[in-house]
């Protein structure tokens, strides 16, 4: 009884080790069939490549340079225009305000207004000028003589605007050749052979053609507006300088409008006089 019952427990044994010895084994060439998965090694980044200001300008072609040059003679005539414009050196109210209020009270002559406005060599001393020399005359003599030296005058002060004009016209066709020499260029390396595959060779067409527009219109627009607020400004002060020449006109023409002086009423003369 002893053996059998040491034969039963054996048998059991077997038949439970057996099926676990098995399953490891499977696992274990699973497992060794398996490649493990390893992370790739993070390789550096390479930095991104820079270009010079001369690199961009050279590749932008000669349109490219020629629209500098508008940039810059912009540039020149507009720090030119900001000074020459000002009210202060076109119509300085110092001098203004004391020629007409001595001529109003008639506290000068012709030759002292005359040697006031040579001193002062403004515009607005220019047009005040010619009137004094008409001193004595009807108005309508001396107003021409002013209307005649205003417009001599505001020629001088519109000068140069026309080059912006120029310039804001100029720029975008320069910008438009340069893109249509860009595109020539691009295209040519399409047609060629070598440039299958390599779109770096098209590349310096292609920058071309957009670097001459944007900078053709970044010229063209600023010369736009400097034109447009210098016309603005030239208009203001001819106005300005007109009605002021007006003011002269009735100080010292013979048939001109003069306001009354201060008098004393014949009442008091009477009582002055008794």
């Amino acid at each position: 009884m002893n053996q059998r019952s040491n034969k039963l427990l054996i048998t059991a044994l077997l038949a439970v080790l057996l099926p676990m010895s098995a399953s490891l084994t499977a696992v274990g060439i699973s497992q060794s069939d398996v490649t493990p998965v390893v992370a790739p090694e993070t390789s550096q980044e390479e930095p991104i490549a820079t270009r010079s200001m001369f690199s961009v300008l050279r590749d932008g072609g000669p349109m490219l340079a020629l629209i500098g040059m508008c940039s810059f003679i912009l540039c020149i005539f507009v720090f030119e225009r900001s000074i020459s414009l000002r009210s202060g050196r076109v119509i300085p109210k110092p001098f203004v305000k004391r020629i007409l209020m001595q001529l109003e009270e008639q506290q000068l002559n012709q030759e002292e207004a005359l040697e006031l406005c040579e001193e002062n060599r403004s515009p607005v001393a220019v047009v005040f000028s010619a009137a004094i020399k008409k001193w004595g005359r009807p108005s309508v003599e001396v107003e021409q003589a002013v209307l005649d030296t205003g417009e001599r005058v505001s020629n001088d002060l519109r000068k140069y605007l026309r080059l912006f004009n120029g310039i804001s016209t100029i720029s975008p066709l320069l910008g438009l050749l340069g893109t249509v020499l860009g595109m020539i260029t691009a295209f040519n390396s399409i047609a060629s052979a070598d440039a299958m595959g390599r779109p770096e060779m098209l590349a310096g067409g292609i920058a071309q053609a957009l670097l001459t527009t944007a900078s053709g219109l970044t010229v063209a627009i600023p010369a736009i507006v400097a034109h447009l607020y210098f016309m603005s400004r030239v208009d203001r002060l001819i106005i300005e300088i007109d009605d002021l020449g007006q003011q002269v006109v009735n100080a010292i023409a013979s048939d001109g409008w003069r306001k009354p002086q201060k008098k004393s009423s014949r009442k008091s003369e009477r009582k002055q006089a008794a």
